[in-house]
């Protein structure tokens, strides 16, 4: 079991920030590293964190290639709001001298094991936490700098025609002439489809354009027709009483004249 003075003597003094140490590569930093230091940046009310990072030569020598330079690396931390302070340069396996050096209280990583240089495959962090100055942080799943160079692997000619159309020289993105031409001619292809299909989009707008047209002109018809229909049969109707009284006043009048003319005869 781990000692746990060391964190017994950090809450006797409250006054003083504990200083928590995280290390790592850091290559294409992303919110997974983030996530990670904000873990570390909270293990205390008052935390002072400490972040290490390798350079290139430790890295590339026990990992493997980069995509950015350790200065961009150092960089990348320096504008993350949860560390407060960068240590370039940072040794691959964690001793005593060096946790003496940086007066660090505790290390924060992730539980996983990380096989140190001498090839014997112990974890890197054995000895912190031997000595109860190990605190976990989760990983975040779902995203890793392994995970984003695939993504960049998956689609890697699609960036490359993306990045020639942009000015960018075969010998700059490591293509072949050869390759280079045969992109060149996808690209084309690529661009002939789009522009096909956004002609086809366009064609299609404009036969629901046209549809909805003569669907509002059909509705908008009875509409009309219905109304006219109204006015003329209210028309009609006007136009049948005043022939009605009309007819009326004829008869009248006959009937008058007859009466006049048998008084006559009288």
């Amino acid at each position: 079991m781990a000692d746990t003075k060391p964190e017994k003597e950090v809450e006797g003094n409250p006054e003083r920030p504990v200083r928590v140490y995280a290390d790592g590569i850091y290559d294409l930093f992303h919110f997974g590293h983030a996530r990670s230091l904000e873990q570390a940046k909270k293990l205390f009310p008052n935390t002072y964190l400490l972040v290490g990072c390798c350079n290139d030569e430790l890295t590339h020598k026990y990992k493997g290639k980069t995509v950015m330079t350790d200065v961009e690396r150092y960089e990348s931390l320096r504008h993350c709001k949860w560390v407060d302070e960068v240590i370039p340069d940072a040794p691959w396996v964690i001793t005593k001298e060096f946790l003496e050096k940086h007066k660090i209280d505790f290390v924060a990583h992730d539980s996983l094991p990380y096989t140190d240089t001498s090839g014997a495959g112990t974890d890197v962090y054995e000895f912190v936490k031997a000595i109860g100055k190990f605190k976990e942080t989760k990983r975040t799943d779902g995203i890793s700098t392994s995970d984003i160079i695939m993504r960049i692997v998956k689609d890697y000619n699609e960036y490359v025609m993306r990045n020639l159309a942009r000015g960018y020289t075969r010998k700059e993105l490591g293509v072949s002439y050869i390759k280079e031409k045969r992109l060149i001619v996808n690209m084309g292809i690529k661009n002939l489809q789009d522009k096909v299909k956004q002609q086809q989009e366009k064609v299609g707008e404009k036969l629901n354009t046209v549809a909805k047209l003569q669907e509002e002109w059909v509705e908008n018809a009875d509409r009309w027709v219905a109304g006219f229909l109204e006015k003329f049969e209210e028309g009609c109707h006007s136009m049948g009483t005043a022939i009605k009284e009309r007819i009326q006043e004829s008869l009248r009048a006959q009937s008058r004249d007859f009466s006049l003319l048998q008084y006559e005869d009288e």
